[in-house]
């Protein structure tokens, strides 16, 4: 089975943000990026469908030279082959949906697999948008499924419940939080991944939809009022929302 596995390098959740001086990034020096969460999932289950039904995974990353740590991340975690598609600009979604899916559609994966979110951007959009750009059925959040043959059988999370959706291979899924539990990479795998090639590729030319106009710290500063249950109470926050929050 050929099997992409795409990753993402973000930020750490422990890291404290600052804006960068042009106002529309963050200031990435002092900053820890690593593997994306969700992405330990994909790679997993990527590992996982190779010890079942044989064949290889490949690590994809859009971005820099800095991207490669995640990189060997994924090779001493078991990937065979890391791939890093050159994107030195900081493309919105579309345009590293379409570098992956330029470079995928190169090597005709049997199956896709994504971690269900970045934890930085948090668009959900990757794995819908590399499945229309290249023709096949996506299925997001998946927290638990079955392949029987090339039929595929998979339970998605949605809002209040759960979906049950039949497709078949080639596909691109989306991992979920709970679909495994991701191995720890051991010491002497570190150690070799460090040496490991890691082939470079360069990115589509596909010119960015979105731009960031500006990005701005969320106000710290906030007046704090405690209300009970009294009809003047009561009256007081009604007021408060429509005339000072303005949400009524």
């Amino acid at each position: 089975m050929n099997i992409v596995v795409c990753v993402s390098q973000v930020p750490d959740t422990t890291t404290k943000i600052a804006i960068g001086a042009d106002g529309k990034t963050i200031e990435k020096s002092g900053v820890k990026f690593i593997l994306n969460p969700y992405d330990e999932y994909a790679i997993e289950e990527g590992l996982q469908l190779k010890e079942k039904f044989g064949g290889t995974v490949t690590a994809l990353t859009v971005g820099n030279d800095s991207s490669k740590d995640i990189l060997r991340t994924a090779l001493a975690m078991g990937a065979d082959k890391a791939v890093l598609i050159s994107d030195s600009v900081n493309s919105d979604t579309f345009a590293i949906a379409s570098s992956i899916a330029d470079y995928a559609k190169t090597v005709a994966p049997d199956i896709i697999i994504l971690g269900r979110q970045s934890i930085d951007y948090d668009s959900f959009a990757m794995a819908s948008m590399v499945g229309e750009l290249m023709n096949l059925p996506s299925i997001s959040m998946v927290s638990s499924w079955t392949i029987n043959g090339t039929s595929i059988t998979a339970e998605r999370d949605i809002e209040g419940g759960k979906e049950v959706i039949e497709t078949s291979l080639p596909c691109v899924i989306s991992a979920q939080k709970g679909l495994n539990n991701p191995r720890y990479p051991k010491l002497p795998d570190i150690m070799k991944a460090k040496s490991k090639p890691i082939d470079a590729v360069a990115g589509a030319s596909v010119p960015a939809r979105v731009m960031t106009v500006s990005m701005e710290l969320p106000q710290t500063q906030r007046r704090g009022i405690i209300l009970n249950d009294s009809e003047h109470d009561i009256t007081e926050l009604v007021r408060l929302l429509h005339e000072d929050a303005k949400v009524i």
